[in-house]
């Protein structure tokens, strides 16, 4: 039954084996180049824009600005000190101090 089979697998086993010329440095070299450029603008670029975007919004913060921390805090800021701002995050005047780089976003609430 084996028999049967390998002569239709014959061309495809001999192609795949043919020890033909490699495609010398630029056949390895241009698939790691690919995978290089690939890298960058798909996944650094991106995320040296969004680390540059951050560091513009945290350098901007300014007192009475709303912000909302990496943890889903909603607060305004009352007082910036230069790694943290203090935060009032509710009605009562209850604060928290919050690191500059816990803040995910600052503006305007939607809902208010």
């Amino acid at each position: 039954m084996l028999s049967v089979f390998l002569p239709a697998f014959a061309p495809v086993v001999l192609m795949t084996s043919s020890g033909g010329g490699s495609g010398g440095i630029m056949g390895l070299l241009f698939p790691l180049l690919l995978i290089g450029l690939v890298f960058y603008f798909f996944i650094y670029k991106p995320q040296k824009d969004r680390e540059q975007e951050h560091e513009e919004m945290v350098a901007n913060l300014e007192q009475g600005d709303k912000v909302v921390t990496i943890g889903g805090i909603h607060g305004t800021i009352q007082r910036i000190d230069e790694d943290s701002v203090l935060a009032q995050v509710d009605s009562k005047g209850t604060k928290l101090r919050i690191d500059k780089q816990a803040i995910a976003s600052s503006g305007e609430d939607d809902d208010e």
